[in-house]
């Protein structure tokens, strides 16, 4: 059914048109089709969904919000309603540039370290910053902490997105726990916000508006022009990312196809 093509991969109907094409990754331990769509705008959204439902049976798939519905008005499992936001670098740097961001102080005795630890010391804080009420809440990893260290095991190791990026940061209290973190990563050239979180039981409202500028400073300074993320619908966060500059250029659904 899938065959390659540059850098997607086509779905093709039997009579050898076809039907689809998205980026193939792995997902919850089965394949993905990231960023679905239909290779004909105007096709019948019927057979669309038919199409998945056959060929693309037991797949996690990621694409347009109404074919996730149709999906999962079918029996199609949801893990997510999210938003593509991306920010420009180098036609709207802030109020007196990135130097200012870059200089973002962090108060109450914390500090800002280089992303070079294991999962086993990200793992507490990162499990705080989800839990259960948050849109991204996982319930695996709340009843497993070895689930939500093998997650952030695969992410560090550059399996997930990409490899870590340099720009990426941890944040540490005056006994070096991390209860902070924003891990960036190279998403086929794009610097990319693949996990953002904060303790919040440590207090410090703010934190994660102030590590978040000093690594999109980061990034500019590295020569990037462009930096993006994924929020899900419903997460509060997505009002800092806009009040930071990024913008929504996509929503996407990503269900488990039955």
């Amino acid at each position: 059914m899938a065959q390659t093509g540059s850098d997607w991969q086509y779905g093709y109907g039997a009579d050898g048109v076809a039907v689809v094409r998205f980026e193939r990754g792995e997902r919850e331990g089965r394949p993905w089709a990231d960023r679905l769509e239909a290779v004909d705008p105007g096709a019948d959204p019927a057979a669309l969904v038919a199409f998945v439902q056959t060929e693309l049976a037991g797949w996690v798939v990621s694409g347009p919000v109404r074919l996730g519905e149709e999906l999962v008005r079918r029996g199609a499992a949801v893990l997510r309603h999210g938003h593509t936001m991306l920010r420009n670098l180098t036609d709207t740097p802030p109020p007196g540039g990135w130097a200012g961001w870059a200089d973002t102080p962090l108060r109450n005795g914390l500090r800002a370290v280089p992303c070079d630890r294991g999962p086993e010391a990200l793992v507490s804080a990162s499990r705080a910053a989800f839990g259960p009420g948050h849109p991204d809440h996982r319930t695996d990893e709340g009843q497993d902490e070895r689930v939500a260290v093998q997650r952030l095991a695969e992410l560090l190791s550059g399996q997930v997105i990409g490899p870590v990026l340099p720009s990426s940061s941890l944040v540490v209290d005056g006994t070096d726990r991390v209860v902070a973190g924003a891990v960036l990563t190279d998403r086929d050239g794009l610097p990319w916000i693949a996990h953002v979180f904060r303790d919040p039981a440590h207090g410090y409202p703010g934190l994660g508006r102030d590590l978040l500028r000093r690594v999109v400073a980061a990034v500019a300074a590295a020569g990037g022009e462009e930096i993006g993320l994924a929020v899900t619908e419903g997460n509060r966060a997505r009002q800092l990312y806009t009040d930071l500059g990024f913008t929504t250029t996509d929503t996407s659904l990503t269900v488990i196809v039955p």
